[in-house]
């Protein structure tokens, strides 16, 4: 608890000792006049209650002049996001309208507009390489437009995938060791979140797997969305006919490896679905709660109450 004008809680303590000593003496006089008069004190209760009510709002009006403030903790939804497209050649194929990557594309920018400024979100398309198109940053109208900005083009490696999603988190480059090599250190990132949108077909490239155990041994966690159905499509490339399927198994194994969780999106409202169904990193940060409003209403209410049993017992106010 902590006041931005200490000297106004003085101020009502001072008010409130000295109106109770007067409220005091004024009943120790009045007693000693009715027994000089031989007359017994009736009221009690009745006589004294309102003004102790009348007393207590005045104290606290003043202390909600002194604008007191409650540090509380309070969960918001907090830390790195990256968002890792799938731009590979599959992704053009339309068994989810207009297009995989389309539907992906819509589905993350309306994902983008709900987070909180709390939330810092980076971009990362991927196919044989994978390259960060936006830093992460809770500048989230950029975000939006680094999305927009996606074409599909090359085959897919979801190896390069996680390991270009770990570089814009660790903020340096990050690689896979050649055995015997111990894996890097590249930090401990609990607040952040890869979230890989791919239609799963791993063509090649770093092992997904030694990947995602690196991403685990960080504290990251990703998130998959298999983009397409498992029955699979076809899409034209340089005049070839080339079959796509969805891969679900490798999907889910990435996922579990980082404690994530995958999501199957094989239409526009399903990935809608997975977005709000993502387990996002949750902080319990401290806040400052101003209190004054609540100390007016007590207040006020301690006043209302005094009044009304004022009239009530007196058919008046004092």
């Amino acid at each position: 608890m902590s006041v931005q004008h200490p000297v106004m809680v003085a101020v009502a303590v001072l008010v409130g000792a000295g109106c109770a000593l007067a409220l005091w003496r004024l009943h120790r006089e009045r007693t000693r006049a009715y027994a000089a008069a031989g007359v017994t004190a009736q009221g009690g209760l009745r006589r004294y209650l309102p003004p102790l009510l009348f007393l207590t709002a005045v104290v606290f009006l003043l202390l909600a002049v002194a604008r007191p403030q409650a540090t509380l903790g309070v969960p918001r939804t907090s830390g790195t996001v990256i968002l890792a497209f799938d731009v590979s050649n599959s992704m053009g194929a339309d068994d989810i309208a207009p297009s995989r990557l389309a539907a992906a594309q819509a589905a993350a920018t309306a994902f983008v507009e709900g987070q909180p400024d709390t939330v810092d979100i980076g971009v990362v398309a991927f196919s044989q390489g994978a390259l960060t198109t936006h830093q992460p940053a809770n500048r989230h109208v950029e975000t939006v437009e680094a999305i927009k900005r996606l074409r599909v083009t090359g085959g897919t490696s979801l190896g390069q995938a996680i390991l270009g999603s770990l570089t814009a988190i660790a903020g340096r480059p990050v690689a896979l060791p050649e055995p015997p090599a111990p894996p890097p250190d590249i930090g401990y990132h609990a607040d952040a979140t890869i979230v890989l949108l791919t239609d799963g077909e791993d063509t090649g490239g770093p092992d997904a797997l030694q990947a995602a155990e690196l991403a685990a041994n960080a504290g990251v966690h990703i998130q998959t969305m298999g983009v397409g159905t498992v029955e699979g499509d076809t899409v034209d490339v340089d005049g070839y006919q080339i079959s796509t399927s969805l891969d679900e198994d490798l999907l889910s194994q990435i996922a579990a490896t980082t404690s994530g969780a995958y999501h199957r999106a094989q239409d526009a409202g399903a990935l809608d679905a997975a977005y709000r169904d993502l387990d996002l990193r949750t902080t319990i940060e401290p806040q400052p709660i101003e209190l004054t409003g609540s100390i007016v209403v007590l207040a006020l209410l301690l006043l209302a109450a005094g009044a009304l049993l004022t009239i009530r017992w007196f058919g008046r106010l004092l």
